[in-house]
């Protein structure tokens, strides 16, 4: 399957739409790091992946793991638009009986390949599954997104190492370096220094695109990789609340709950993308 940079961009945006909707209807949500993995997400769920909704479990499938899985209303929009499970199911989110909750669940939501919300233990879930996949000579390949405040844990790195030695070049990281975290900017918790540099030591070839950029995340993971090549990380370097400008501007959009005032704004949002999606 082949998508213009103008398909993957009008995914994002639907993307973006749906998820502004399943969290507004909630009430109360993790908005900003939502928003900031939308593109890569499009670009993956729209054509870097092998997948196929009506079979969710086929063996031959690439496999996604959500490490910062409190992203998971935007995995789910996705997953609802790749016709996975029907689009009003989004209305559900995080409400009693839902198959969708706050966080991945492999086992209520259809399309979703691993269980995750502990920060720091989906990159570990993602590298096994490479490994399998790597000694049983499959030629599945296996994404995972990581956020940035998600890399304080040292099992991140403890997997990073792994994955590096094992030379996983089936597995692909995107680190969501969108510069917050839950308990405010990174530079003010825990500075993550040179990124970059750090994956490198580590024994990972780097990339670094904007975290909007969808024409530069497609190049970067759209071809295979060889045995030959090292391990590859993308750096996102994103926005919190990206592609909705009153989310960007606030202070730390992490998880917000919704008074009358931000309700108004994330409402003119929804409304600005349905005039330009829908």
């Amino acid at each position: 399957m082949s998508n213009t940079v103008t398909d993957l961009t009008q995914l994002a945006g639907a993307i973006r739409l749906e998820t502004l909707k399943a969290l507004t209807g909630l009430g109360f949500g993790h908005y900003g790091g939502c928003m900031s993995v939308v593109e890569t997400l499009a670009v993956l769920y729209g054509e870097v992946m092998r997948i196929d909704p009506g079979d969710p479990d086929w063996p031959e499938r690439d496999y996604f793991v959500l490490s910062k899985g409190h992203a998971g209303p935007a995995l789910y929009s996705v997953l609802a638009l790749k016709g996975y499970f029907p689009l009003e199911q989004l209305q559900t989110l995080n409400q009693n009986g839902t198959r969708l909750p706050s966080h991945p669940d492999r086992l209520l939501t259809r399309g979703v390949d691993a269980t995750t919300g502990s920060l720091g233990q989906g990159v570990s879930i993602a590298a096994g599954m490479a490994l399998s996949h790597q000694l049983a000579k499959r030629s599945n390949r296996v994404f995972c997104i990581l956020g940035d405040g998600e890399l304080n844990e040292g099992q991140c790195w403890e997997a990073f190492q792994f994955i590096a030695h094992h030379n996983l070049h089936n597995l692909t990281l995107f680190i969501d370096y969108n510069k917050q975290q839950l308990d405010g900017a990174l530079d003010e918790v825990i500075k993550p220094f040179d990124l970059a540099g750090k994956f490198r030591a580590f024994g990972f070839e780097v990339q670094t695109v904007r975290g909007d950029d969808i024409a530069a995340i497609r190049d970067a993971v759209l071809p295979e990789r060889s045995g030959e090549q090292r391990p590859l990380v993308v750096i996102l370097d994103s926005l919190k609340g990206q592609g909705v400008a009153y989310l960007e501007n606030l202070k730390n959009s992490h998880h917000l709950r919704l008074t009358p005032d931000v309700r108004s704004e994330i409402e003119k949002a929804i409304a600005e993308l349905e005039a330009a999606y829908v």
